[in-house]
C-alpha cells in the first residue's frame, strides 16, 4: 500500500524556504515552491515512517523559516 502525505505552507520567501529544505529531503520527499507556497509531498509504504518523516520535516521547516526571516531582517537594514 502506498501512503502519501502533502504539507502546504505559505511563506513570504517561498523559494528560499524550499531551497533551504532541499538538502534535508529524503528520497521519499519532494519539496517545491509554488508562488508564495512551499509544497512538500512525502510517500512511503508504512504509516509510521511517513508520520515520522512529516514530523522531521516540520522541524526542518521551522528552522528554514527562521533562517530566512533572519536573513530578511539583515538585508532590510
Amino acid at each position: 500500500m502506498k501512503i502519501e502525505g502533502k504539507i502546504t505552507t505559505q511563506h513570504r520567501d517561498a523559494g528560499y524556504v524550499a531551497a533551504a529544505l532541499a538538502p534535508d529531503n529524503l528520497r521519499s520527499m519532494e519539496t517545491v515552491a509554488m508562488g508564495d507556497r512551499v509544497v512538500t509531498t512525502i510517500t512511503g509504504t508504512q504509516l509510521r515512517s511517513v508520520i515520522a518523516s512529516m514530523d522531521d520535516y516540520l522541524m526542518n521547516l521551522a528552522v528554514a523559516e527562521d533562517a530566512c526571516s533572519l536573513h530578511r531582517g539583515k538585508t532590510n537594514r
